[in-house]
């Protein structure tokens, strides 16, 4: 019993995730004496050692028991293996021999169809000839009738066998046709008039259901007279009365939407080939009713081209966004091609005219808006030079600052005008807008380009470069006494002009013109505008700063107030560079008046002779300088006050310490003639024989 207690012990431990130090430790555990500390008892090796041999051979009993439970479950495995192939053997020869009989049945199946095939033509070939006889027959006896001149049969008399009759009177007539003309003139004559007659009665019955709303009536005859001549008036008197009432608004365009939209819903229910009728509906209205509304707009040209060309815009915007309503319809296989014909078979003379007119517009109106401003100035235009006298003094001008002509008083007009400026793009940019839409595709780089060539003419040349002209001539010779800050005023505007002329030319020319070769044109015919802008504005700026510092020549440098006023001066006009203008071009100006400025206040020093006080006034003097130059924020204008403060320092050192100052950190890069200039400048240089520290 202990032993078996002990196997379903160690079977109900080995259905567990199997530990072999856990299992060691409870065999152990359990075995009296057997623990780590013994217990009660104390540890005993021998009864350890005799559990582990017991359990060693219970173990060895369980491994046979269980080998014998695989073997078995392995034979009967194998067994059933047996078995289960054996059934599977069985089914497959049963499969084939249900697919063969289904072969045999489908052999059967076939024959049988082919033989009810066989018997349904012969019945057919049988029952053709006999059903054409019988018609045939019932042809020559309604012919017979036309021949004597009495039609006795009722579907002729009947109205309400219109539909019958209307079959018969379509197949006589097709046979009359073939008839020979002198023998059956007459009776040919007779089916032609009641054929002529039956199909009147029908497109008015048509007619009468469609203005009753009589869907299923319309359908009805309109599938009788799909065989008939008059099936296409049918169409078009369904298309006229389908108009009539819908055009009672001023928006023709919104009307001719909700018109389509709803006979599209009708078509479909009333015709066999509803695209075909709506195809024909919308070039109807196409023809007529918007060709007309078109022609009423701009065939009576009004006076102004402005107004010319917004109703065309407009006009052509609104029929292109109609069709592309119209597109949701079924109109065929090519609906944008249809459409598109309708719309060029409308537009087609007003556009080739159109950029013809658009530039004779912008040619005007821009001429316009700058004479405008003109006159509003009280200001006669100055004509420019051109040519080859032109370029020369251009040249002259750019290489030798020479005012070419007397200088003229603006009273501070700077002849640019923001409101022109706004003007004119917005002019241009309408154009830009008509031209993308107006244009055929292939043409419209080219005349986006023509659009921006006027918008240089008149902005660039005739307004900014007209300004900058203007402006030169008044700035004073270089030795005027009074500096005119005129000139700054007219580069800012300039300036803000010409970012708005370059957003222009980034928002609305470039989408039209940024995949064709035109590109590359505007792009140079834009650099070469900036470029003769920049010259000119480069010219003006450097002619400015000349007379700017010789305001100052005539003051004393050398006076706590002239350098408070100096520096206060500068910082003015520093101050005024910076608002007028932006970039790179604040930094070179102010580098350039900086440089001078430096210079100016440098040769000044050099006319005096100074003694110890003298040359402490000009330290500080000097000092002040500085600090006005730190408003430049530019090094190399400051680098040349604090070497300037520096060489003032041998205006006062004691001579045997003139070699020391004058290898210190500021001074000993420079050149020794200068250093020495500046030491012949203090009183004491011939008592004290100062020169020869530079021998």
């Amino acid at each position: 019993n202990k032993t078996k207690i002990h196997l379903f012990q160690l079977i109900y431990y080995f259905n567990e995730p199997f530990d072999a130090d856990e299992y060691i430790e409870r065999l152990a555990w359990r075995t009296p004496g057997g623990g780590s500390k013994g217990g009660a008892e104390g540890f005993d090796p021998k009864k350890l050692l005799e559990e582990f041999e017991n359990h060693i051979e219970e173990l060895k009993q369980l491994d046979e028991r269980i080998q014998r439970k695989v073997e078995k479950l392995e034979q009967q495995c194998h067994r059933e293996a047996k078995e289960f192939a054996h059934k599977v053997q069985e089914l497959q020869r049963s499969n084939q021999v249900a697919f063969q009989h289904f072969q045999e049945l489908d052999d059967h199946i076939s024959y049988v169809a082919t033989k009810v095939c066989h018997l349904g033509d012969q019945l057919e070939g049988v029952n053709t000839p006999r059903q054409r006889a019988v018609e045939a027959q019932r042809l020559m006896t309604y012919f017979n009738e036309f021949l004597d001149g009495e039609l006795r049969s009722d579907v002729f008399n009947n109205p309400e066998k219109i539909k019958e009759a209307a079959d018969i009177i379509q197949k006589l007539h097709l046979i009359a046709q073939e008839l020979p003309f002198d023998r059956f003139a007459d009776v040919k004559a007779k089916i032609a008039s009641k054929y002529h007659d039956l199909e009147r009665q029908l497109i008015q019955e048509f007619t009468a259901a469609q203005r009753r709303g009589e869907i299923g009536r319309m359908r009805e005859v309109a599938a009788v007279l799909l065989h008939f001549k008059g099936y296409a008036h049918c169409i078009d008197v369904y298309i006229k009365q389908c108009q009539e009432g819908a055009y009672m608004q001023k928006d023709v365009f919104e009307d001719t939407a909700l018109l389509c939209q709803r006979v599209n819903k009708q078509v479909g229910e009333v015709f066999s080939s509803p695209e075909t009728v709506m195809a024909k509906l919308i070039q109807n209205i196409f023809e007529n009713k918007l060709q007309a509304h078109v022609k009423e707009k701009l065939d009576t040209r009004p006076t102004e081209l402005e107004q010319y060309l917004t109703n065309l815009y407009d006009l052509y915007t609104r029929t292109t966004a109609l069709a592309a309503k119209l597109t949701e319809f079924n109109l065929g296989s090519d609906k944008h091609t249809f459409l598109s014909k309708l719309i060029k078979s409308i537009f087609s003379t007003y556009l080739d005219s159109y950029i013809d007119m658009e530039q004779q517009y912008l040619q005007t109106r821009s001429a316009s808006i700058l004479q405008r401003y003109y006159d509003s100035k009280n200001h006669q235009k100055r004509p420019l030079g051109t040519g080859s006298i032109q370029e020369l003094k251009e040249r002259i001008r750019q290489r030798t600052n020479l005012p070419l002509g007397p200088s003229i008083d603006t009273h501070g007009e700077t002849f640019l005008s923001q409101e022109v400026v706004v003007n004119l793009l917005q002019e241009t940019r309408h154009a830009f807008q008509r031209c993308n839409k107006l244009s055929d595709p292939a043409d419209l780089p080219k005349n986006a380009y023509s659009i921006f060539l006027l918008l240089v003419e008149h902005l660039c040349v005739d307004h900014i470069d007209y300004a900058l002209e203007i402006g030169l001539s008044a700035i004073p010779s270089a030795d005027a006494k009074n500096a005119n800050l005129y000139f700054l005023d007219v580069v800012q505007q300039a300036n803000t002009i010409f970012h708005l002329f370059d957003k222009q030319f980034n928002d609305h020319l470039m989408p039209l013109i940024s995949s064709s070769p035109k590109l590359t044109e505007c792009l140079q015919k834009k650099k070469e505008v900036i470029e003769q802008m920049e010259v000119k504005l480069d010219t003006g700026i450097d002619r400015f700063v000349r007379p700017l510092l010789n305001t100052n020549k005539t003051c004393n440098f050398l006076s706590d107030i002239a350098s408070s006023k100096v520096c206060a001066y500068v910082s003015k006009q520093v101050e005024r560079v910076r608002r007028s203008m932006d970039g790179k071009n604040v930094d070179t100006v102010l580098t350039e008046l900086g440089v001078r400025f430096h210079r100016l206040v440098h040769e000044h020093l050099q006319q005096f002779s100074y003694n110890y006080m003298g040359g402490m006034l000009a330290i500080c003097d000097v000092a002040e300088y500085r600090r006005c130059a730190k408003d430049f924020r530019v090094p190399l204008v400051l680098h040349l006050f604090d070497t300037l403060h520096a060489l003032c320092n041998l205006l006062v050192v004691a001579p045997d310490n003139l070699k020391q100052v004058c290898s210190g950190e500021q001074l000993t890069n420079l050149d020794r003639n200068l250093l020495h200039a500046f030491v012949q400048l203090r009183a004491d240089y011939r008592s004290a024989r100062l020169g020869r520290h530079f021998s």
